[in-house]
């Protein structure tokens, strides 16, 4: 059976404070074997890198600046990202975008970071994982200024409809498929049955879009199998086929060790 990768999960957190080792230990044996943690702003770094160091081989880390933490100040939140990414031990710039769904004030700060951050991948040779939150426009307005510069990556937590789907593939980005997939109302099935699965990767973005039948509790990395099934439901595949398939996608992507 081959393993499964969760590629967006917030385990550091204070949600998983009373029992995060019981949490990975959970993952480890629904075949979880590798989890990818974004970062959220300065706040955030240290209780990342914490956990990178206490499951060296199963998490690793990212650097970014979340949308919803760029404020007034987010030039020296930018300064604080672009230090850590110097020690090289981050495997992509995440968690990074544009967020309009609860606060439009800082839009053009939002974009400037969004756009800096970009850069910084670029310079460091790493993939982005990109938060688009009722912004796929303005997002692929700051991409327009990018075609041809190498930018890969991921749409984290993918909401759009199939015609941005394929455009965002269409450059080369990966879409992140997580909890939203099994709710009722979801418009993602006819996503995933449009587009390929070389093009899909799963995520939990634990504690948060926990799938069903798990949802309204906190969601945790245990769950990624739910969603490989549920894609494996919808285009007709096995569960190991959805776990083969997007791991290596995700390995690739990020250059991790196969182990």
């Amino acid at each position: 059976m081959s393993f499964f990768i969760d590629t967006h999960a917030h385990l550091y957190l204070p949600d998983f404070d009373n029992d995060r080792d019981q949490v990975v230990e959970t993952a480890l044996k629904q075949g979880v074997q590798k989890i990818l943690l974004p970062n959220i702003d300065s706040s955030s770094i240290s209780s990342m890198n914490n956990m990178v160091n206490a499951y060296p081989g199963i998490c690793y880390a990212m650097m970014g600046l979340h949308p919803t933490s760029v404020k007034e100040n987010f030039t020296d939140e930018l300064e604080k990202v672009e230090a850590e990414l110097k020690k090289g031990t981050y495997v992509g710039v995440g968690e990074i975008g544009i967020d309009l769904y609860w606060d439009k004030t800082f839009l053009q700060e939002q974009r400037n970071a969004f756009a800096a951050q970009l850069d910084l991948s670029l310079l460091h040779h790493l993939p982005v994982v990109i938060h688009a939150r009722e912004s796929f426009s303005e997002i692929l307005d700051v991409l327009d200024g990018y075609k041809n510069k190498g930018l890969k990556g991921i749409f984290h937590a993918y909401t759009g409809d199939v015609v941005i789907a394929k455009k965002v593939t269409g450059m080369g980005f990966l879409l992140g498929i997580g909890g939203i997939l099994t709710y009722k109302k979801s418009t993602l099935p006819e996503v995933v049955r449009e587009i390929d699965l070389h093009m899909l990767v799963l995520e939990t973005d634990s504690p948060y879009l926990t799938p069903v039948p798990h949802r309204g509790k906190r969601n945790e990395s245990a769950y990624i199998p739910v969603i490989a099934e549920a894609i494996g439901q919808i285009k007709k595949l096995t569960l190991n086929d959805v776990a083969s398939v997007t791991t290596e996608n995700v390995l690739n992507l990020f250059s991790l060790d196969h182990g």
